[in-house]
């Protein structure tokens, strides 16, 4: 596919692997937007780089998604990119008292997953019109094998990864390419969340995931496991139960 003169809406695209996809698309002479809750992490973003366009959107809201919506296909007739990469990651251990609480509090399964269905939904019927288009899930490693305490993160994560795969079957006559990227540990975000010791390897950068991901799409490679991600994507199809023991024993320190 080709990665330059795009039009590219980025959810979540302030900080982290978003930021460093916008940074690499804007590059490649694309025109990027990006969207996330935070007015001030957009605002510092557009400082960073003063070519994004930027809008405040939060994805969990059902009339804020189909806003959003509203206003880029308003504004960017040419829209034909969706990077889906918006996503928190929380811990839930069974025996904490407040569990119950806590899971509906949080609304991961909103944010990870029905909020990105939904947003490509909607955006949908806008990609087809156009002559090149794409759906851009950004999944997670472990979303092929689960860390036991991050159990709703990691369940979205492998629905995203479905999801993808049906829907680019759906679409493989049409001109809408759907690519899935899967990261693994990434500085500063996971590696830091699951509690990693210094032993074990530190996670890699943003930039490398965002300079992986334009690569694969470059070349249509739909299934984008990149580092770790790709020993977790084969081990899971030949040894998916002794790799979810190592790797929860890594997590947690055993």
């Amino acid at each position: 596919m080709n990665i330059e003169n795009n039009t590219i809406l980025i959810t979540g695209g302030a900080t982290g692997i978003g930021f460093a996809l916008a940074k690499h698309f804007l590059a490649a002479n694309n025109n990027v937007i990006i969207c996330g809750r935070r007015a001030e992490a957009l605002l510092a973003a557009k400082q960073k780089l003063p070519k994004l366009q930027i809008r405040v959107a939060d994805l969990n809201n059902v009339d804020q998604r189909n806003s959003l919506v509203e206003w880029t296909t308003g504004n960017f007739s040419n829209l034909n990119i969706l990077v889906n990469n918006a996503g928190i990651e929380r811990e839930f251990r069974v025996k904490d008292s407040s569990l119950a609480d806590d899971f509906l509090n949080e609304n991961e399964i909103e944010t990870n997953l029905t909020a990105p269905i939904h947003l490509t939904f909607l955006l949908l019927p806008q990609l087809l019109k156009q002559r090149e288009a794409a759906v851009v899930n950004v999944s997670s490693g472990l979303g092929f094998v689960p860390i036991a305490v991050m159990p709703i993160y990691c369940a979205t994560k492998a629905a995203m990864q479905s999801f993808s795969k049906s829907l680019r079957y759906q679409l493989k006559e049409t001109s809408v390419k759907v690519f899935d990227v899967a990261p693994p540990l990434v500085e500063t975000e996971l590696h830091e969340k699951v509690g990693a010791k210094s032993s074990q390897p530190k996670g890699i950068l943003p930039e490398q995931v965002a300079k992986k991901t334009l690569q694969a799409i470059r070349k249509d490679n739909y299934e984008i496991a990149i580092g770790l991600a790709r020993v977790l994507r084969i081990a899971s199809k030949i040894a998916p139960s002794q790799m979810f023991k190592i790797i929860n024993q890594n997590a947690s320190g055993e």
